[in-house]
């Protein structure tokens, strides 16, 4: 075989299963140094600063900036930030280093004046990096990675700021577990954390290249045994190489991490970082406060797009345009059905949305599209919640397989412009064969008087009539010239308050055995519902 399976982990009384995420991890932002260097451009400077700002805005307390002893633009980023002083007293910067003294010499250099920083080192520690790249053994790989704790006190040991120290053991996925926990357990005696201190243990997925359940039970051996436990807060790195980065690092923290570092929409090297938006969310879907602020996902998606030049997905969880659209027809029923019935501040309960659209900044507007798939329900629910017209149950079906004509036609999605003006062009208000004109009427306790002229086509002619009701006077008028139907739907409701309140009324009417329906609107209900029969008519006569 070309590629050999991922061993699994030998942890019979592994306890992740049993858990669950019940309060939030401490986020640390990588956009700046893993997200930046998976950049075919990288971002300018004036980029960053747009991206911190947003990062400090959603809530990131720890944001890795760059890797200041790399490069002179990353430098000149870690300086114009404190020099300018941009950092929030209740924010670490982190910056990252490879285990060599002048790198790290110049990395202090860098963080001069900063209040609180992390300092970020890291070797890589797989067998592949050992036996190809470095070609050293496990002895020499620990020893690369203590010399780099050492250079990291003597040149941080006068640093003005607060200093917390972070260990990554590289490509920790791919390292044999013994030895991971070998290295970091001599790493973590070799910084020495006293008192409260709490150093980083990071734990990268580096490479993804085993099932989540395997990281989990990986993250679960090292919290049990790494020494100096309450020193020490874990923290998971997911890349996506698999696809399942997300499910990595949610399990990682079942078993015991307390950290996360991911990118915001998962931007990262080969296919990616853990998109931190979507872990979030997943938490406030499940009632835990992820801690930072998702309100306007919009934004989010506009900065980071703008910054790392990367269109985001449609689909993409929570923030793409269209994952909070059914077009489907039986989806569209039951969205419909329960924002109808949602009660403002209740427990969220509505098919098909995981989230309430509105916590995110989004609109309902965009709930539901209208395409060739689509139903009677989506429709309804856009003639209703755009336009206002509330059509009775029994009117859906007829609606609905004008709409869905229309769309076939169209070949695409209907704008909500299109599905309102094919609406109304089939149903409001027709005029083509029968229609009144010079409407009077005169209604009090005991009866309704009406005279008007009444068409058949090209024919009309004056009438009177006088009922209980206007419907009844204006049907005896149609009934007398010689139109038989039968009532069999009404309903009715104002489209706006106050004194000009427009109405609409909707007539369900048989003629031969067959039911039409109509609408009709007009500046009162009496109106309103005379306009809706008349249609009613008209539809039934064009059939």
């Amino acid at each position: 075989m070309k590629y050999q399976k991922f061993n699994k982990i030998n942890l019979p009384d592994r306890m992740w299963p049993d858990a669950e995420i019940d309060h939030a991890p401490i986020w640390c932002s990588v956009d700046l140094r893993d997200g930046n260097q998976a950049l075919i451009k990288p971002m300018s400077l004036d980029k960053k600063i747009r991206f911190f700002n947003l990062l400090v805005e959603v809530g990131f307390k720890e944001i890795e900036i760059g890797f200041p002893s790399a490069s002179e633009v990353e430098y000149e980023f870690t300086r114009y930030l404190i020099e300018n002083d941009m950092i929030p007293e209740d924010v670490t910067i982190q910056i990252l280093t490879q285990a060599r003294e002048h790198l790290i010499k110049k990395s202090a250099e860098a963080l001069r004046g900063a209040k609180n920083v992390i300092v970020h080192l890291y070797n890589p520690t797989s067998t592949m990096q050992r036996e190809i790249v470095y070609q050293k053994s496990q002895k020499e790989i620990i020893d690369i990675a203590l010399n780099g704790v050492e250079w990291i006190k003597k040149y941080f040991g006068g640093f003005e700021g607060s200093v917390r120290f972070e260990y990554s053991p590289e490509s920790f996925t791919q390292t044999e577990l013994e030895y991971a926990l070998a290295i970091s357990n001599a790493v973590i005696e070799a910084w020495d954390p006293q008192g409260e201190e709490q150093m980083i243990l990071n734990l990268p997925s580096t490479v993804e290249s085993g099932t989540p359940n395997i990281y989990a039970d990986q993250i679960e051996f090292m919290s049990r045994n790494i020494v100096r436990r309450k020193n020490v807060l874990i923290s998971v790195h997911a890349h996506n190489d698999r696809g399942c980065a997300v499910a990595s690092t949610e399990l990682g923290l079942m078993a015991g991490a307390d950290r996360v570092e991911g990118t915001l929409l998962g931007n990262g090297e080969r296919t990616g970082n853990v998109d931190i938006v979507t872990v979030g969310l997943n938490m406030y879907t499940q009632g835990v406060d992820p801690k930072l602020d998702f309100s306007n996902v919009d934004k989010i998606v506009k900065v980071v797009e703008v910054s790392n030049e990367i269109k985001t997905h449609i689909r993409h969880p929570y923030v793409g345009d269209l994952v909070y659209t059914a077009f489907s027809g039986s989806h569209q029923d039951a969205i419909k059905k329960g924002m109808a019935s949602q009660k403002e501040e209740a427990r969220w309960y509505v098919p098909y949305l995981p989230i309430d659209p509105k916590d995110v900044g989004r609109s309902y507007e965009s709930i539901i599209q209208i395409n060739s798939q689509s139903g009677k329900g989506g429709v309804s629910y856009i003639l209703s919640s755009v336009f206002g017209y509330k059509i009775p149950k029994q009117m859906e079906p007829y609606v609905g397989r004008v709409i869905q004509a229309v769309s076939d036609k169209h070949d695409g999605v209907l704008s909500e412009r299109m599905i309102g003006e094919s609406f109304e062009k089939h149903f409001m208000n027709l005029r083509d064969f029968y229609r009144v004109e010079s409407l009077e009427m005169k209604i009090d306790d005991e009866e309704t008087v009406i005279e008007g002229m009444f068409f058949l086509g090209d024919d009309g002619s004056q009438e009177q009539a006088q009922a209980k009701g206007i419907i009844e006077a204006v049907g005896s008028v149609f009934e007398r010239l010689g139109v038989a139907f039968e009532i069999v739907d009404y309903a009715e409701h104002t489209l706006s308050y106050g004194k000009s309140a427009e109405a609409v009324a909707y007539f369900g009417v048989k003629v031969e055995e067959e039911i039409y329906y109509g609408a009709g609107q007009g500046q009162n209900i009496s109106y309103a519902s005379i306009n809706a029969l008349v249609s009613a008519l008209n539809v039934a006569k064009k059939a």
